[in-house]
């Protein structure tokens, strides 16, 4: 009964039409995003955040001559120790309520020993407003994963639902409130690593909806035709051949109006940090690499390529749909940050700031940099960023 339940949920929300409210792709991908600006003061990645002038001069991003947007760890420097490697973190100025469906099209991942890239959203108070992850791997490993992060009260509702999701959720957590969030491992191929671009780069989508959040991947070959047909200016109106999603989390045991207020989109590239270079998660696969065993001193330090020659996002569109009717104007709403948020419909936004050249020590990470210390120590999974 529980299973039906849960089916019928995810049929209900896969019915809806979306409506496109912006296309993120070509020359002007980068207009609707803001630029971190500082360094990795939530994970406690060795790298500076450039703001979006820096970015751009350095070519850290850049449109290619493809027309794809390319977000990357600077592979040209050759950093001194006790210095941070130049990296990249946007977050887009529009959230989107509850009712939205989020696609994006890769060709490339960042990967390689301390790189620690991700696709995720938030809201605008951690955890209170919800985060969830959708693309975020480290280092070396074979799959992606996904996860939800939450006040306590929301919860994945287990393995053993093979109609309902194809990923392999983690009973150990279950509980999207604890460090690690929700945890679902992706069982599809080339989900992550080397084989992700050689198929060609892949597609996932993310269901933010009353029902529950949904996300989907599909490797080129496997990419929906009510996907590869949609355009810039069209709308999504047949989920009927996605499947079943990655991963599922029915507002049956999350629900989605409670835990989540409006998302902001956010991209990004961290090397170590608090789960990519803690020992327990680093050495298996690449302590073997470097004459000290060590993350930060046998990546970041020295010369950046070859090490940080595929550390790079290559994307081909983020586009972002709203269930019903015409496409919504976005409003200005107030903001307690500084920066130009608006809401389709709900929150708001972002921040820019310069770095300060000088620093290169760890300090404190705010919340979940703390917390993630504690889920790659004991779990070895997925942590808030």
């Amino acid at each position: 009964m529980r299973r039906n339940m849960f089916s019928l949920l995810w049929f209900l929300g896969a019915a809806s039409a979306y409506d496109l409210v912006h296309d993120y792709s070509g020359e002007s991908f980068f207009d609707g995003w803001d630029f971190y600006g500082s360094w990795d003061n939530l994970t406690l990645g060795d790298v500076w955040w450039l703001d979006r002038q820096d970015a751009m001069q350095q070519g850290l991003a850049q449109v290619n001559s493809a027309g794809r947007a390319v977000l990357k760890v600077d592979n040209s420097s050759n950093v001194a120790y006790n210095q941070k490697r130049n990296s990249v973190r946007i977050t887009t100025q529009a959230s989107y309520g509850v009712g939205s469906l989020w696609i994006i099209d890769l060709v490339h991942i960042p990967y390689g020993c301390s790189v620690w890239p991700a696709f995720w959203t938030k809201g605008p108070l951690w955890p209170n407003d919800g985060e969830i992850d959708i693309i975020e791997a480290v280092n070396v490993m074979p799959n992606n994963q996904m996860a939800l992060h939450t006040l306590p009260g929301c919860f994945h509702p287990g393995p053993g639902q093979p109609n309902v999701e194809s990923g392999a959720p983690n009973e150990a957590d279950l509980d999207c409130s604890i460090a690690a969030g929700c945890v679902v491992a992706e069982t599809k191929p080339n989900s992550f690593l080397t084989g992700f671009a050689e198929a060609g780069g892949g597609v996932w989508a993310t269901q933010f909806d009353v029902s529950g959040v949904y996300i989907w991947f599909w490797s080129r070959p496997d990419v929906p035709a009510s996907i590869t047909h949609a355009t810039a200016n069209s709308s999504i109106t047949d989920l009927s051949q996605w499947g079943a999603p990655s991963a599922s989390y029915p507002a049956s045991s999350c629900n989605i109006t409670e835990f989540f207020t409006a998302q902001q989109l956010v991209l990004d590239i961290t090397l170590c940090g608090n789960w990519a270079g803690i020992p327990p998660v680093y050495d298996p696969t690449c302590a073997s690499q470097g004459p000290t065993g060590l993350c930060y001193n046998d990546n970041v330090v020295g010369p950046g390529s070859p090490k940080y020659d595929n550390a790079y996002f290559e994307i081909n569109y983020v586009r972002a749909y709203t269930t019903g009717g015409a496409v919504p104007t976005p409003t200005p709403t107030p903001t307690t940050q500084t920066g130009d948020g608006y809401a389709v419909p709900g929150a708001s936004s972002s921040t820019t700031s310069s770095p300060s050249a000088n620093y290169a020590g760890a300090g404190a990470g705010i919340g979940c940099g703390v917390v993630g210390v504690a889920v790659a120590l004991g779990l070895g999974v997925m942590l808030v960023l």
